[in-house]
């Protein structure tokens, strides 16, 4: 059973059919998020697209995440998006693997178009998908991987997490490396 902890935020999208009575959830947690607003909206369908370097695990995050979405009752799509690159060089924009889910209590055909979320694990998969992020949509970025370097690599002078260039999209900036890494320091690994 999962009890959240005090200063937890969630951001819902609640799925609903008039056919079903059943609402579906998915809640994204973060207790150091800062939301522009704090309003649930219900939406028959959600595309979300989960973007990294190769290797950064984006295709077994999108396997789980369809198996959650399909275990909810959900119908979905998905779309994989393997590099060109057999190996790119870490953090560069030639090497970004992402993976695409569109769900919903409505018939889905298609694995969708633009897309509502996107969650990136750095600077180089937020610069190769943004331009497909819905205008007012939402950005989950692992702020840990927005380091000097890493902006350097993609052409990033500074931190668009920080410099107001993300202004018309809702952005939820934690460090997801340092959370994994708190979340097994008990395990000795």
């Amino acid at each position: 059973l999962f009890k959240p902890k005090k200063n937890t935020i969630f951001w819902t999208i609640k799925l609903s059919s008039p056919d079903m009575k059943a609402h579906n959830t998915m809640n994204l947690i973060d207790k150091h998020a800062r939301l522009q607003s704090t309003e649930r909206e219900e939406v028959e369908s959600a595309v979300v697209r989960l973007a990294g370097d190769s290797g950064d695990g984006m295709q077994v995050t999108g396997g789980q995440f369809t198996l959650a979405t399909a275990l909810a009752g959900n119908a979905l799509a998905t779309f994989p998006d393997y590099p060109a690159e057999i190996r790119a060089p870490v953090g560069t924009t030639f090497g970004v693997s992402s993976f695409q889910i569109n769900f919903g209590s409505r018939v889905i055909k298609t694995s969708g178009d633009n897309f509502d979320v996107l969650v990136v694990m750095n600077p180089a998969a937020l610069k190769v998908e943004l331009h497909e992020l819905k205008l007012g949509g939402v950005i989950l970025a692992d702020s840990g991987s927005f380091t000097e370097r890493n902006l350097r690599k993609v052409g990033f002078e500074q931190s668009p997490l920080e410099d107001g260039s993300l202004e018309g999209y809702r952005v939820i900036s934690l460090d997801i490396s340092q959370l994994t890494l708190d979340a097994v320091k008990d395990h000795g690994l």
